[in-house]
């Protein structure tokens, strides 16, 4: 049986078939899990509202279970983070907002509800920016989440929380969500896997705009195979959400076998407009120097992406306006200042606006998919700079430019969701910082199964690589706790653990 700090390392896929075959238990490996949680959370703030005595209990059915010999889920036994944005029976879920610091939900969200009817055991909620805007997980309810790799500095978002808990081995699996990055961003920040799924796979049924694409829920894990098998229970219709459909969840448990060397490859550094740091151009093209010799081809390709910019700020600001009025109008000082911006933004504009931002984004989704006629995937940078100090909430400038506003330093990955293809961030490496380098891997549109056995076997051989292989944190110095990260804490919860 392996040492608790052993097991905390194995991969999500060892961990449950040790479990199916009696090796370890639910409760050995929740009990190792909040051990971790209780060590090293402290120091990086990724865990927030717990239910450690429900899970206790859970877990000991679990270990029941097995025992009498009951058909086992997918991820029976398996302790599982939920993201802050998501409703979580009986368990706070804060959004990040002072709005919501004492909210408790009385039922899941669909993507809960089926994480769990799969086996899994919700440990806690993971930290997030306020409402999820933003890609630096800080709000005023919880404090900011710090880097794995070192917690001064931002652990991406707004899926940050879940990052940082799978990259210092606190939970096999955790949940996130897409809307210009969000599971990709942080998944690159530390080192370890986000996939954006294609809309529609995984049901959203509270998505106010239920027809828009722009956002999605998906999975994160340390390996490709881990993000898989919480993919397979997270996909599934719901009637609820009208971009779902029928899909086999099922068949995305193992990922399905692809060949690197047939693969034809283009990457790009910018999409030929995106601001990328000097620095990480070079990095990317040492990444490809090191790795093109895996593949059929790898082309540096250009692209046309036109005014995807103020396509984006359109579609994500007619987001904000449809959930934000209400609680604008009552008190705009009640929305910090992200979201805030972004209503603001909304509200200026006319219907006018709006029909040409969904033409422009139905333009440039026509002239993506052509790639796909030369090329199996397209490779980028997921993030165009290394990680800064969380104590700045967003980038402001690079290269000597100034920024659009706060989310324009995410265009990578905000490009990419503009076109609905699924990508997923792979750890590639480390930066010229030694901060993990996160390559962005966009597949076919709707090609999300050959894109995850593709991701799968480009990791399998990164592995050999030194300068690709997956980095892993010092969790030594992380045995102190880093005090700053509460700092900006105004509206602490009433309540942070549950039965």
């Amino acid at each position: 049986m392996p040492a608790a700090h052993d097991l905390l390392s194995l991969q999500a896929v060892e961990l449950r078939r040790l479990i199916g075959s009696k090796e370890i238990s639910p409760v050995e490996l929740l009990d190792a899990c909040i051990a971790r949680i209780e060590a090293i959370n402290p120091a990086v703030n990724a865990v927030t509202a717990t239910c450690y005595a429900r899970a206790r209990r859970e877990a000991k059915a679990a270990e029941e279970a097995v025992r009498r010999g009951e058909p086992l889920g997918l991820l029976h036994g398996l302790p599982t983070g939920i993201k802050d944005l998501e409703e979580t029976q009986g368990l706070l879920t804060t959004y990040g907002s002072p709005l919501y610091r004492d909210f408790i939900p009385d039922a899941d969200s669909a993507m809960v509800a089926r994480v769990r009817a799969a086996g899994a055991i919700v440990v806690g909620k993971t930290n997030v920016p306020e409402f999820g805007a933003g890609a630096n997980s800080r709000n005023p309810v919880w404090g900011a989440t710090g880097n794995a790799f070192n917690p001064l500095l931002n652990a991406g978002g707004s899926s940050g929380g879940s990052a940082v808990a799978l990259a210092c081995d606190m939970l096999p699996v955790c949940t996130g969500s897409d809307t210009g990055g969000s599971l990709r961003i942080p998944a690159a920040m530390n080192g370890v896997v986000g996939f954006r799924p294609s809309p529609g796979i995984v049901p959203a049924e509270r998505r106010g705009l239920g027809w828009t694409p722009i956002s999605v829920l998906g999975p994160m894990g340390r390996t490709v195979a881990d993000t898989c098998l919480l993919m397979a229970a997270q996909a599934g219709p719901d009637d609820r959400d009208p971009l779902s459909y029928e899909s086999d969840g099922a068949a995305f448990a193992t990922p399905a076998m692809s060949d690197p060397g047939r693969l034809r490859i283009a990457w790009t550094e910018d999409f030929g407009q995106c601001p990328v740091d000097g620095a990480i151009r070079r990095t990317m093209r040492e990444k490809v120097q090191a790795m093109r010799h895996l593949f059929a081809r790898c082309d540096e390709v250009t692209f046309d992406f036109g005014e995807a910019d103020r396509c984006f700020d359109v579609i994500r600001a007619v987001n904000f306006v449809a959930r934000y009025r209400e609680a604008y109008e009552k008190d705009p000082a009640s929305l910090g200042p992200n979201p805030r911006a972004n209503y603001e933004m909304g509200a200026k504009m006319s219907l006018a606006d709006v029909a040409w931002a969904h033409a422009e984004q139905t333009r440039i989704f026509r002239r993506f998919q052509e790639t796909f006629r030369d090329y199996d995937l397209v490779l980028t940078p997921t993030t165009p700079v290394s990680p800064f100090p969380w104590t700045k909430l967003y980038l402001e400038e690079m290269n000597g430019q100034k920024l659009r506003n706060y989310y324009h330093w995410l265009a990578p990955t905000y490009f990419v969701t503009l076109v609905t293809n699924p990508a997923i961030a792979i750890p590639c490496g480390t930066d010229h910082a030694g901060m993990p380098f996160g390559l962005q891997v966009v597949g076919r549109f709707r090609g999300d199964r050959a894109l995850l056995g593709a991701a799968h076997a480009m990791e399998q051989a990164f592995a050999a690589i030194p300068a690709l292989r997956r980095p892993l944190p010092d969790l030594g110095k992380l045995a102190r706790p880093v005090p700053e990260l509460k700092s900006i804490v105004t509206h602490p919860p009433t309540q942070q653990h549950a039965a």
